[in-house]
């Protein structure tokens, strides 16, 4: 469940960040009680980056397949990563 706090709490920075790291979620900042802000523990973020990497990637390939490109096989796509890094 998100979580929400006003503004005035940033002064408390301890909590803020104790906040963020036990949740390992994005913590929701408002302003006269609109959202303003998100803050999140490094990791959160790193997690989200990562994930939207992954999905972009999903995306991309979609595109592809439904451009026409032709789709590869696993066991064939791994036997030429593995020839051209591995030797």
């Amino acid at each position: 469940m998100p979580q929400i706090v006003p503004i005035k709490e940033l002064r408390n920075t301890n909590e803020i960040s104790k906040l963020c790291h036990e949740s390992a979620e994005p913590l929701f900042i408002t302003k006269q009680g609109y959202g303003d802000l998100v803050v999140m523990s490094m990791e959160t973020y790193e997690r989200l980056i990562g994930s939207n990497a992954i999905d972009r990637a999903i995306t991309s390939s979609e595109a592809e397949l439904a451009a026409g490109a032709k789709p590869i096989e696993a066991r064939s796509a791994l036997k030429e990563l593995r020839r051209k890094h591995f030797g």
